[in-house]
């Protein structure tokens, strides 16, 4: 006379647990939905698929939509996200840098005081960068785009990826593409590869001619990240190297690169804001 009622108890904890094992599933798998809708319908793919331009002035329609994400972003602990494998930290971390940076512009654009918006340099003033500016609510702390690229992200120790250069983008032309997905755990390592191919094979960026490879600015500012072991590469040339049919580089130049005899040129970065016309 027990079986019963006991059967259905374990079978009601059953699916109690399995629903709430999917409600879970579903929350981790929509936290960057909202943000995976705006830019897969406001960015897009320009210069041969190496850059893209992005529809600030759909997304300033959009603006709710932009700030319940950020606010969802803002309502994660600094707990709930030590907690998490660095998969989604470092996912979280990229698309909460790229999104206040896409924020920062749209709540400038066609402003009193930016009524034609040319660069995110415009926002800056003598005395301090757009990068500095504290207006970002994340992980308990009212913090800069500064303090997550790196603070959060390089500074940490934690993740040790030159790849999240070609990730985080900073609202400009000369900057990598700002991705038409967001960034997520399971797909991470798959997407930072993608765009740092796609950023390496764009020659009006990064060029091998002779015995010179003329790069992007990017591995100036940050040429010691590219320093610090990242798959066995311990200079800029290793790291290069391993992306030899991205940069077209035929068998003589990498010979040279790997010796150090070739020649590293840095280009001039352009700042115009990568904004779709």
């Amino acid at each position: 006379m027990f079986k019963t009622p006991l059967k259905a108890l374990l079978i009601g904890s059953v699916l109690v647990a399995t629903s709430f094992a999917t409600s879970f599933t579903a929350q981790a798998q929509s936290m960057h939905d909202s943000w995976n809708t705006l830019v897969t319908n406001n960015v897009v793919a320009i210069n041969n698929g190496h850059s893209t331009e992005v529809d600030y002035a759909a997304i300033k329609l959009q603006h709710k939509e932009l700030k319940s994400y950020l606010d969802s972003l803002t309502a994660v602990t600094q707990s709930e996200f030590d907690g998490w494998e660095k998969p989604k930290q470092l996912a979280f971390l990229i698309n909460a840098y790229n999104a206040w940076t896409v924020e920062l512009i749209v709540s400038n654009l066609a402003s009193k005081e930016h009524p034609d918006l040319k660069s995110i340099k415009d926002l800056g003033s003598f005395f301090s960068s757009p990068w500095s500016k504290e207006f970002v609510p994340l992980l308990g702390k009212t913090r800069s785009l500064d303090d997550i690229e790196h603070g959060l992200i390089r500074g940490s120790g934690k993740y040790n990826d030159p790849r999240i250069h070609f990730a985080v983008n900073c609202a400009s032309v000369g900057c990598p593409a700002l991705r038409e997905e967001a960034y997520t755990a399971d797909t991470l390592e798959a997407q930072l590869q993608e765009q740092t191919v796609r950023f390496l094979s764009d020659t009006t960026r990064n060029i091998a001619k002779d015995n010179t490879l003329s790069v992007s600015s990017i591995f100036k500012w940050y040429g010691d990240d590219f320093e610090k072991g990242f798959r066995g590469t311990n200079t800029l040339g290793e790291f290069m190297l391993q992306y030899p049919d991205a940069l077209k580089l035929m068998p003589n130049q990498q010979k040279a690169l790997k010796s150090g005899e070739m020649k590293i040129k840095f280009l001039d970065y352009n700042w115009d804001l990568n904004a779709r016309h």
